[in-house]
């Protein structure tokens, strides 16, 4: 049995592509709109392995509101990156035009790490 999570957010081809880029992930499977828009289902991959899935939200929503009042209703913890470049090559990414919630620190169950919500309104945990 395998589980990963999928999120579903505005911008879709876009988000794809910014998570490729923070988590050195590859798009390996996806399913455009009829209009080759948005997403209606794309996988990405690290190392082969499956990692996150998304698609176009259905409706608009406003990820500001989300930074404006620092709203967590999930974390995604995304752990063993590797490195700590890893982990600082992610923050970079996902605070462009995010909230940094907690900036890189230590904790007594991971000694680097940090949270973060995205300019799509999604909230990461990255950590080594």
């Amino acid at each position: 049995m395998k589980n990963y999570t999928q999120v579903y957010v505005n911008n879709s081809i876009e988000a794809a592509e910014h998570y490729c880029e923070a988590f050195g992930a590859e798009i390996t499977r996806a399913f455009l709109s009829e209009d080759g828009k948005s997403y209606v289902h794309c996988e990405l991959s690290v190392k082969g392995e499956g990692f996150l899935a998304l698609a176009e939200a259905k409706r608009p929503y406003d990820a500001g509101v989300a930074h404006q009042m620092k709203w967590e209703t999930m974390t995604f913890n995304v752990f063993e990156m590797g490195s700590e470049a890893a982990v600082d090559r992610a923050l970079a990414v996902l605070s462009q035009g995010g909230v940094v919630l907690e900036p890189i620190q230590a904790l007594p169950w991971n000694p680097y790490n940090a949270t973060v919500i995205d300019k799509y309104g999604v909230c990461w945990w990255i950590a080594v």
